[in-house]
This record gives C-alpha cells, structure tokens and sequence, in this order.
C-alpha cells in the first residue's frame, strides 16, 4: 500500500510545481489564511481525484476550469462523488480569476461564511489529557 501512497504524493508535489496562471494568481490571494483566516492547500489527493484547492475546515474544494471543460460530462460525475465525501464543489474558469480575481475571492469568501468550521475530532481517552489532570 505504501508504494500507491507514494506515487499519490509524488503526483501531488508534481502537480503543485506545475501552477496554470489561474491557479498561481488565486493562490497567492488565499493561501497562508488570506482569505477569511481559513486553511486551503492544493493539489490535495481526495478520493480518487486531485483537486485544485481545498479548505477542509469548511470542506470546499475549489476547481479551476480551462475550456476543455466545457459541458464535460466527467466534471458532474467528479464534482457528484467530491459530494459524497462530504465536499462542496465551487467551480470557476480560469479567465473568470485572471480577469475578475476580486469576484471571486468575495464569492469564495461569500461560500466559506455559508458553512460553519467543521468541529474537531473527538479525541480519543487518554489523547492530550496530560494536561487537563495537572
């Protein structure tokens, strides 16, 4: 199993070195808590897909599209099983962020407000209660 985690990661770190401009000029507006103090990573394994950009505190994957995703069928099936894993999927085209970046970031500010943080795990008995026991 390690090997297929391996070549996951490795596609991931691929992926994230290979930047469209779209993707380049929106990560540098939301990564480092930028945009509502939320997390978002990219190029993030999920499933069986990698996605562009992903704040799981909020669970919202955010999808850049070129023109060859125009009216392709794939995108609804990926966007459907994102879904069931408990996502929400936000798509814009990658002139959308080039030519309108602020439109987007307050729609993606707009769509982060519209779902709360996600709770934290429960920690297990005995996990981090050193602390509490003084």
């Amino acid at each position: 199993m390690r090997g297929k985690d391996q070549r996951r990661t490795e596609r991931a770190r691929s992926l994230r070195r290979a930047l469209t401009p779209a993707e380049f000029a929106l990560w540098s507006h939301i990564r480092g808590r930028q945009l509502g103090g939320c997390k978002f990573v990219r190029q993030q394994p999920i499933g069986r897909y990698y996605v562009d950009f992903v704040c799981r505190d909020r669970q919202l994957i955010v999808e850049l599209d070129g023109g060859q995703h125009a009216d392709r069928p794939e995108d609804g099936q990926r966007d459907s099983e994102l879904c069931a894993l408990g996502y929400r999927v936000i798509r814009f085209w990658n002139n959308d962020v080039i030519d309108n970046l602020d439109g987007v970031l307050e729609t993606l500010e707009s769509e982060l407000e519209k779902w709360p943080l996600t709770p934290p795990s429960p920690r297990k008995r005995g996990e981090g209660d050193a602390d509490l026991l003084g």
